[in-house]
């Protein structure tokens, strides 16, 4: 079995990948180049970019697939080149949605793969649900393959699980842990979250490749558990070998103040991690009867930790977001002082 992937080098296609090829897979990587270093050992790794239909079509020549994967499709203009490039081309094309496409906020739980989608705070949401839209007239008007996949907090050894983070990832917000210092958790901390280990994701995944249930359908990927954001900050304090010292601050507010530092939070919190989410994985679990989440969210954050703290070189400082943070509190702290000042007048 043949599989293409555009991209194939990010959290959820590097375990895929590498997934797909322990299973027997024959997989072709088709991206810039810019990340070979992280490419699946074993994979073979196709030059051109995506956005050039000329380069891909020289790149592809004559081949076929049996599924073919586009984890770097973002807007309607992209899937609808996908259709060109691979109608006929592909027994099977997956796109790679998002769960912060459904309803927010969510008016029943648990989410289940007919939750209406609509997201009024996110447009990259939005514009995953227009992908999906355009998709699935496809499928109904020209039997155009298509499966839609739609992950949640998906995460891996590099990657923490953290609700805020500023332009370069996850390290800061551990580095103020270490450090002391008030670390932001949006709202009141009691939200419920869930993550999903990138190896979990990749079971569920690699069952709907090739899987002919799986065509003209939509499912989400997650694992069955949540944590609130206050049980998973204390995980990642616990790991990092220091007290947490909590700061709330409500999400509304921290959106107001990133786009004064040119940070989007609006979208990636009020139309995501500050919402209440639980997932019923009935149907991936219908679909792919062997999808069953081994990592628990507590063992797979420390793991996460622990594996920042053993590569130095991921340790990024993203000093503009510390700065920012303190703005933030201090903002906040003197707000209160001006009620406090009142009350005691």
């Amino acid at each position: 079995m043949k599989a293409l992937f555009i991209g194939g080098t990010g959290v959820i296609s590097t375990a895929v990948g590498a997934l797909a090829l322990a299973r027997g897979w024959e997989l072709t990587l088709l991206n810039r180049g810019t990340n070979a270093a992280r490419a699946p050992r074993g994979a073979r790794v196709l030059t051109a970019d995506i956005h050039d239909e000329a380069a891909v079509k020289a790149a592809l020549g004559d081949e076929r697939f049996d599924v073919a994967v586009d984890f770097i499709a973002f807007t309607e203009e992209d899937v609808q080149r996908d259709v060109r490039l691979f109608a006929g081309r592909a027994a099977q094309y997956i796109f790679i949605s998002s769960a912060s496409a459904y309803q927010k906020p969510v008016a029943a739980l648990p989410i289940t793969e007919s939750t209406p989608l609509a997201n009024p705070y996110w447009q990259y949401s939005r514009d995953k649900i227009a992908c999906e839209n355009f998709l699935m007239e496809r499928y109904r008007e020209e039997g155009f393959p298509v499966t839609i996949v739609r992950p949640s907090h998906t995460y891996c050894g590099g990657k923490a699980v953290v609700a805020l983070h500023g332009a370069r990832g996850c390290w800061q917000t551990l580095a103020r842990i270490r450090a002391g210092k008030p670390v932001i958790i949006p709202g009141d901390g009691t939200s419920l979250w869930t993550a999903t280990h990138a190896d979990d994701f990749a079971v569920g995944f690699v069952g709907l490749m090739g899987n002919p249930h799986a065509l003209g359908t939509a499912v989400h990927i997650t694992t069955d558990e949540g944590m609130t954001w206050n049980q998973i900050y204390a995980v990642l304090a616990s790991a990092m070998g220091a007290p947490l010292c909590a700061a709330y601050v409500a999400s509304k507010f921290l959106a107001v103040c990133g786009r004064a530092a040119g940070y989007d939070f609006e979208g990636p919190l009020l139309g995501d991690k500050a919402a209440n989410v639980r997932f019923d994985n009935t149907k991936i679990k219908r679909l792919v009867p062997d999808f069953a989440p081994r990592v628990s969210m507590a063992q797979g954050i420390r793991g996460a930790v622990e594996y920042l703290l053993a590569h130095p070189e991921l340790q990024t400082p993203d000093p503009e977001f510390d700065t920012w943070c303190d703005r933030v509190l201090a903002a906040q702290s003197a707000a209160k002082a001006v009620f406090d000042g009142a009350h005691l007048a």
